[in-house]
């Protein structure tokens, strides 16, 4: 591990006692010292208010001899969760800072596999605001082709021929989604189409740059299949005075999805259903899962939902009402998950 870590961020000085590149030698001896230790599961969280609630269980006991180390702006906590040897680390919002922090993790640290977990808004309207969901496949829906207004489907795209674009996986037509109308049809729309696109990935095992694509990333079946045991599983359903009908579940479900966007938007939200068959979505979970894919190191996310996606829901609707008993019971299933993933 240390030659790896060498290799990527430069070439340590022994003279001056900071490396050439971006780690101190104090710091790679840290590093070494906790991957002694290892390894380790990897806990990936994307906020503060999401991990606090699993840094204040009493399942969680942190390591006395290094309880964390800071990073390049990330803290790596180091400890034990239901007596499983863990590192836990915040991503902070969007895909990018998720792609970052998963790909720090496991190129610094002895890493087994990796969850991950928080909230997320629903698109899939039978399931309730509480409920915890697993999904099996990931998806970064924010890649697009914009294809050219007066274009359509039978068209080609930009650079596809050359096998950069595809038309493979589906598009969204803007046009079907204004008020106005003429003889029942939908009127053009000058933003026209977006093209859904498959993630270039580099696996680690592959040709260097050669690329391959992916969209669908699965999680571990191992992982998915111990998810199974929590299906059914029950959570809080109440903050303060204001409860939700019934008590929250856990469930696996076929598919979730990611992006750089909020999504509060029914038409949106229910597209994404419709299309893909999307229950949880978040600005996380897909980067986290494609790191990983390259990496060849098992993942699951198990995600919470905090708010139905647009509205329309019986109970209210506001993620910040209920944003905090979702983190908790996101907490609640990815404990149980532990305990049965390492019996």
């Amino acid at each position: 591990m240390l030659g790896l870590v060498i290799l990527v961020w430069g070439v340590c000085s022994s003279t001056s006692g900071r490396a050439y590149g971006a780690i101190s030698t104090a710091t790679m001896q840290e590093i070494d010292r906790v991957n002694e230790k290892g390894p380790y599961l990897g806990i990936i969280v994307p906020n503060s208010f999401e991990m606090n609630p699993l840094l204040q269980s009493p399942s969680f006991v942190a390591d006395l001899e290094v309880p964390y180390l800071d990073y390049f702006g990330r803290r790596f906590r180091f400890g034990k969760v239901e007596n499983e040897k863990v590192i836990i680390v915040m991503t902070g919002l969007s895909m990018l800072n998720a792609g970052i922090a998963t790909q720090l993790l496991l190129i610094l640290f002895k890493v087994k596999g990796v969850l991950h977990y928080g909230i997320a808004g629903n698109a899939n309207p039978q399931l309730q605001i509480g409920d915890v969901t697993i999904p099996q496949y990931w998806a970064h829906t924010g890649l697009w082709n914009w294809q050219r207004y007066g274009d359509g489907p039978n068209e080609e795209l930009a650079l596809e021929s050359n096998g950069d674009y595809t038309r493979e996986i589906g598009y969204l037509r803007f046009a079907n989604y204004q008020n106005a109308s003429e003889n029942g049809k939908p009127v053009d729309n000058f933003l026209n189409n977006v093209w859904y696109q498959p993630e270039e990935v580099f696996p680690a095992d592959g040709i260097p740059e050669v690329r391959q694509h992916s969209f669908w990333v699965p999680v571990n079946k191992h992982y998915f299949k111990v998810a199974k045991r929590i299906e059914g599983m029950t959570f809080q359903r109440c903050v303060n005075s204001t409860c939700l009908p019934r008590a929250p579940k856990a469930v696996r479900v076929k598919s979730g999805a990611s992006a750089n966007a909020f999504v509060d938007n029914s038409a949106y939200r229910e597209f994404l259903n419709s299309k893909f068959n999307i229950t949880p979505i978040d600005m996380e979970s897909a980067a986290v899962a494609l790191v990983c894919h390259q990496q060849q190191i098992p993942f699951i996310a198990i995600r919470a939902l905090s708010d139905l996606a647009g509205g329309g829901s019986a109970v209210s609707n506001e993620a910040g009402i209920f944003a905090s008993l979702a983190a908790q019971n996101a907490v609640d299933a990815s404990l149980r998950f532990i305990t049965l993933l390492f019996p």
